[in-house]
C-alpha cells in the first residue's frame, strides 16, 4: 500500500481534519466516507491556488489532483535536453492547430443565489473569490436563467399576466433582483476580466403556450411569424433590457433549454417545446431578426441547448437554412447522455459540416440518476467524470463547458419538484461552511489555467495509454496539457517538445495533471 494510500484510508475512517498542500494554502480536508475528500472553507480560511506565474524557459510546473488527497498540488521541475527513456512519451505537435478556447463556469441559479446568501458576508466573499477571483480557479462564463427553472422555489416568469402581448408588464422577479443581480455584480467586480454571461428561458409565459402551463409538454401558440412567436422574441429583448439597468451585459443567449423537453417527454418542471424545424423558423422569422434590430444584435445567438446526441441533425436542420443561419453563432451542447454517442459521431461531425460556429458545453451537472441521486461529499469518481467528459469535447472541437448551479445545499437543492443533484460546491448554512468537492478541483484544472482564447493542438502518443490528454498553446505563447488517470495504476511518461526537450513525470492512480510550460 501506497504511504498516500494508508494516509487517506486513516482520514476515511477517523473523520478527522487533515491539511494537504494546495498551492498557495492548504486545504482543510475533511471525509464524509465517500472516495475522497471535500475541502472546508469558511468566512476566515479557505485554501486557493493562488497566482500562477509562468516558470523561465526551461522549466514547467504541474498541478495535481488525485483521489489520494492531492489538490491542485504544485510543482516545478527542469526541461531535460535528454530523453528519459519513459516507455510512454507524449509528443505536442503546435504545427496542428484546431478550435479556439471560450472558457468554463456555472449557473447562477435561484439555488445557487439562495445558497450563497444563506453564508455571512464574509462566507459569501469567500466563496466568490474561489470561482472568479484570480487567486481563485478564474471562471469567465456564467449561465443565468431567464425566470424559473426546477432549481427555483416556485413557479413564475417575468410577464405572468394574461394576454400581455405587448409585455407592458415585463418585470423581473425578487430572485434576479436582491439574489442573482447582486451576486453577478459581485463576481464581476472579483474577476480580472469581463465575464461572458449566457441566458437561458425554460418557459416562455403560460399564457403563451398550447398546453397553458409552465411545466410539462407544450409549445408557443401558433406559428413562428405570428403574434405568440414574435412576443417571445420580444421578451429575450426586455430581459437584456432589465439586466442592463443593473450594468450586466448578456455575452450569448441560448434558444431555450433542452426544447425536446417539451416536445418529446412529459417533463415534470419547466419546459418549452421546439422542434428543429420550429426552433429554425423561430430564428429566421422572429428571434433572429428581433436580436439583430435591438441594441444587443452584437449578443451570440446558441442554439439546441439540449444534449448532443441530437447532433448532427438538429444543426443540419437549422443551419442549412441561410435565414436562420446568418443570425446564430454557436451550438450548446448538454452532457447527460452523451455515453450512448461517440463524440466523433456527434460533435465532430458537426464542426465539419459547419465550422464556423463554435460548440459549447452548457450544462452539466452529477447526481441526477435516480440509482446515485443527490450529493455525495468527496466523491472522486464525479470528478473523474467531469474531466473524462471536458477532455473529450475539447478534443472534438468544444470550445467551452460550463457546470450546472455554482452552489447547492446539503440535499442537492433547493429544487422545487426534489430533481436534487451534486454540485461543485456544498454550502451547510448551519456550520457557516461551504465545501469544495473534487469536481470543483476538476474543473480548476481546465479553468484556471485554459484561458480564453487559448488553441487546441494536437497530440501523439509512443504507445497505447489508458491516460487522457489534451493540449493547448495558450495566448501567451505558453503550453498547457491536462492529463486524467482514471486507471488504478502510475503510469510514467515524458513529454517532449521538440524546441525545448523532455517534460518527466508521472500520473498517480485517479489524478488530474496540468502541466504548463513556457516556450524559447
Amino acid at each position: 500500500m501506497r504511504n498516500t494510500d494508508l494516509f487517506f484510508l486513516i482520514l476515511l475512517l477517523t473523520g478527522t481534519f487533515t491539511h494537504i498542500r494546495a498551492g498557495s494554502s492548504e486545504c482543510k480536508a475533511r471525509s464524509f466516507g465517500q472516495s475522497s475528500v471535500v475541502c472546508e472553507c469558511n468566512a476566515t480560511y479557505c485554501d486557493s491556488v493562488g497566482h500562477v506565474s509562468l516558470p523561465a524557459v526551461g522549466h514547467f510546473l504541474s498541478f495535481l489532483s488525485s483521489r489520494a488527497g492531492a489538490r491542485l498540488q504544485r510543482n516545478q521541475g527542469p526541461v531535460q535536453k535528454n530523453s528519459t527513456g519513459a516507455a510512454l512519451r507524449i509528443t505536442v505537435v503546435p504545427t496542428e492547430k484546431y478550435q479556439h478556447v471560450k472558457g468554463f463556469g456555472g449557473a447562477m441559479t435561484d439555488a445557487a443565489a439562495m445558497n450563497i446568501l444563506s453564508l455571512s458576508s464574509r462566507a459569501q466573499d469567500q466563496l466568490l473569490r474561489q470561482y472568479f477571483s484570480p487567486e481563485g480557479i478564474e471562471y469567465n462564463m456564467v449561465r443565468v436563467p431567464m425566470g424559473s427553472c426546477d432549481f427555483s422555489t416556485r413557479l413564475y416568469t417575468y410577464a405572468d399576466l394574461p394576454e400581455d402581448y405587448s409585455l407592458r408588464n415585463f418585470s423581473l422577479a425578487e430572485e434576479d433582483t436582491r439574489m442573482k443581480i447582486p451576486l453577478l455584480q459581485k463576481a464581476q467586480a472579483l474577476s480580472a476580466r469581463p465575464l461572458s454571461l449566457f441566458a437561458s428561458a425554460w418557459s416562455s409565459p403560460a399564457w403563451l403556450k398550447t398546453s397553458g402551463v409552465l411545466i410539462g409538454k407544450g409549445s408557443l401558440k401558433g406559428k413562428p411569424g405570428g403574434k405568440a412567436y414574435k412576443t417571445w422574441a420580444q421578451y429575450y429583448i426586455r430581459f437584456l433590457e432589465e439586466y442592463e439597468k443593473h450594468n450586466l451585459s448578456f455575452w450569448g443567449l441560448t434558444t431555450g433549454n433542452e426544447p425536446t423537453a417539451g416536445e418529446l417527454t412529459n417533463y415534470s418542471f419547466q419546459a418549452l417545446g421546439f422542434t428543429p424545424e420550429l426552433q429554425r423558423d423561430w430564428i429566421a422569422m422572429d428571434l433572429g431578426p428581433t436580436l439583430h434590430s435591438s441594441p444587443y444584435s452584437k449578443t451570440r445567438l446558441i442554439i439546441l441547448d439540449d444534449q448532443r446526441l441530437l447532433l448532427p441533425y438538429w444543426a443540419r436542420v437549422v443551419l442549412s437554412d441561410i435565414h436562420a443561419a446568418q443570425y446564430v453563432h454557436g451550438i450548446g451542447v448538454h452532457w447527460y447522455l452523451d455515453q450512448f454517442v461517440p463524440a466523433k459521431f456527434t460533435l465532430t461531425a458537426t464542426h465539419d459540416l459547419y465550422p464556423e460556429y463554435f460548440i459549447l458545453g452548457t450544462e452539466a451537472s452529477t447526481g441526477w440518476r435516480n440509482i446515485d441521486r443527490g450529493v455525495r461529499l468527496g466523491s472522486w469518481e464525479r470528478a473523474e467524470d467531469y474531466a473524462h467528459d471536458i477532455i473529450e469535447d475539447l478534443n472534438n472541437y468544444v470550445a467551452g463547458w460550463t457546470d450546472w448551479n455554482l452552489a447547492l445545499d446539503m440535499s442537492g437543492g433547493p429544487n422545487w419538484v426534489k430533481n436534487f443533484v451534486d454540485s461543485s460546491i456544498i454550502v451547510d448554512q448551519s456550520k457557516d461552511v461551504f465545501y469544495k468537492q473534487p469536481m470543483f478541483y476538476s474543473m480548476a484544472h481546465f479553468s484556471k489555467f485554459l484561458w480564453e482564447g487559448s488553441r487546441r493542438i494536437g497530440l501523439s502518443t509512443s504507445e497505447h495509454t489508458s491516460l487522457e490528454t489534451s493540449a493547448f498553446l495558450r495566448p501567451d505563447g505558453s503550453v498547457l496539457l491536462i492529463v486524467l488517470n482514471r486507471s488504478d495504476a502510475e503510469v510514467q511518461f515524458e513529454v517532449w517538445d521538440q524546441t525545448l526537450g523532455f517534460l518527466p513525470t508521472s500520473a498517480p492512480p485517479h489524478s488530474i495533471l496540468t502541466l504548463l510550460w513556457a516556450t524559447s
